[in-house]
């Protein structure tokens, strides 16, 4: 292996494990000496790459606009263009163009080899029946996700019941063929999940349930997992139960 490429290996390893990552992992992941990988960390840092860390304590990566981008291999590529054409063929509209953008960036940005393959990638996605359309600002709700933000909307649920509702939006997840937002419901107290597609007047409240965010969406995920599982024998993080949707249990 030439010193290059083992160095674009060590940078590839610092970008992808979870930090910190100790030098006898990372001298693992590219074949070396423990004496080598610290000429090599040595070597990067010589270089402009801001790695924090020691030995003994492990090492982090620090981006730094300076480096050079990351490069991918021919089947990293293929899955980044299914994935993009995947989002491309089943999201909002704001986040399909998006998709589309972003897949027209990477093909101005890869060498003449790897932009022909994205140009005739032999991975495809299409969908003859698409998720409905959502009736809200899908966009401004990702927007609130992130910032920690209660939204409140106008919602109608499979019965054909209207409420108002407000909630601590955690993600927006495709359940079933369509597009739901995972929430704490302030009105129910309890989790719940709402299609899109039934959601009208989205507003942001300008509360904040900053830092609940994490903690509520890992907390949902235990719980959804252990309500599959008692009563189906599924577990949500191995193969999701295709019976779990939106129309179950959360519009009410």
């Amino acid at each position: 292996m030439s010193r290059t490429h083992r160095l674009f290996q060590l940078m590839s390893a610092l970008r992808r494990l979870p930090s910190p990552v100790t030098a006898a992992r990372l001298a693992e992941e590219t074949g070396v000496s423990p004496r080598t990988l610290y000429r090599d960390i040595d070597t990067l840092r010589e270089l402009g790459a801001v790695i924090d860390g020691e030995a003994g304590f492990g090492y982090r990566l620090i981006e730094d606009a300076h480096l050079p981008p990351l490069g991918f291999d021919d089947e990293e590529l293929e899955a980044l263009i299914l994935g993009l054409r995947e989002v491309a063929a089943v999201a909002d509209p704001a986040l399909a163009e998006s998709a589309e953008s972003a897949l027209a960036k990477l093909r101005a940005r890869l060498p003449e080899r790897q932009a022909h393959r994205l140009r005739h990638a032999v991975l495809n996605a299409h969908r003859f029946a698409p998720p409905p359309r959502p009736t809200i600002d899908a966009r401004a709700l990702r927007r609130a996700c992130w910032d920690e933000e209660q939204v409140s909307f106008d919602y109608t649920d499979k019965n054909g019941a209207p409420t108002r509702r407000e909630v601590k939006p955690l993600a927006v997840m495709l359940f079933d063929n369509s597009h739901c937002l995972l929430a704490w419901c302030c009105l129910r107290r309890d989790f719940r999940a709402f299609r899109l597609d039934r959601m009208l007047d989205l507003q942001r409240t300008g509360r904040s349930f900053r830092p609940e965010r994490v903690p509520l969406l890992r907390d949902y995920n235990d719980t959804a997992d252990a309500r599959i599982r008692a009563s189906s024998g599924w577990d949500l993080r191995k193969s999701p139960d295709p019976g779990y949707s939106c129309d179950k249990r959360n519009e009410r």
